[in-house]
């Protein structure tokens, strides 16, 4: 039977003694597009901080091929950050720098490779997302889409079995977003990728998403888990709403 490349165990988030989220358990399995969904403030992207190792929780566990980063440590810490990539919702491109110079930049802290090798594993890496030819521009000089095109290659740079999104359709017009739709399902079925992605947008998550969590803040946790199309029936009021897009009703 598969392991999960991801467990996520009783984790409890919050700052300064208040609780956000209390006891989030789910799994998630390896090649999976796997997506955590929820209103604005339900606590998505808190989720994913916690997952990446940005925020230490209140409790709880995050297992990432099968070690703990909430515990982890010094070397087996740092093996645990480089076996997984992550963009941000801005891209968070440095703007002084070409394309090609942020791609390199895991290669140069990571790895031993000298200049060349680095920058050929950039330009493949550029390749891949269908980015060929703008090695040399800034970030500046690229539309959103092609931004987040670059930060994707950038999580790539050291061949991580995980990529962790946080809301990459964000900003983009329908055709740029189902573009990025298309490479994220394109590199999950041809490198094995695992992608864990934060979005609310329905039209993504309908068209890529193999398993999605729905977050609820008023629940503080976890309301409903499944396939996107399953969840759209879901018994819950709170979800159907949700995946219907339909309006609050005045009380």
């Amino acid at each position: 039977m598969e392991r999960p490349i991801i467990e996520v165990t009783g984790l409890t988030m919050g700052y300064g003694g208040k609780t956000l989220l209390k006891d989030v358990t789910f799994q998630v399995m390896p090649g999976e597009v796997f997506v955590i969904l929820g209103g604005s403030g339900s606590g998505k992207s808190t989720i994913l901080k916690h997952m990446i190792g940005l925020y230490e929780p209140m409790a709880g566990h995050v297992l990432i091929h099968g070690r703990d980063i909430v515990t982890a440590e010094g070397r087996e810490r740092r093996e645990i950050l480089r076996s997984f990539g992550v963009t941000y919702q801005a891209g968070a491109l440095f703007g002084s720098m070409t394309i090609l110079e942020n791609v390199c930049l895991p290669l140069e802290e990571f790895t031993g490779l000298p200049k060349d090798a680095r920058e050929a594993v950039a330009r493949l890496k550029l390749k891949l997302v269908g980015l060929a030819g703008v090695e040399e521009k800034l970030p500046s000089e690229l539309s959103g889409g092609m931004q987040k095109r670059a930060a994707i290659a950038r999580a790539m740079a050291l061949d991580p079995a995980i990529l962790f999104l946080d809301e990459p359709q964000a900003g983009l017009d329908p055709v740029t977003s189902a573009g990025l739709d298309e490479l994220i399902l394109t590199l999950s079925k041809n490198l094995g990728i695992t992608f864990v992605m934060v979005s609310h947008e329905l039209a993504s998550v309908f068209a890529i998403a193999d398993r999605a969590i729905m977050v609820d803040g008023k629940a503080q946790g976890i309301i409903a888990e499944g396939p996107p199309k399953e969840l759209r029936d879901h018994a819950d009021p709170r979800v159907r709403q949700f995946f219907n897009r339909e309006a609050n009703r005045p009380t």
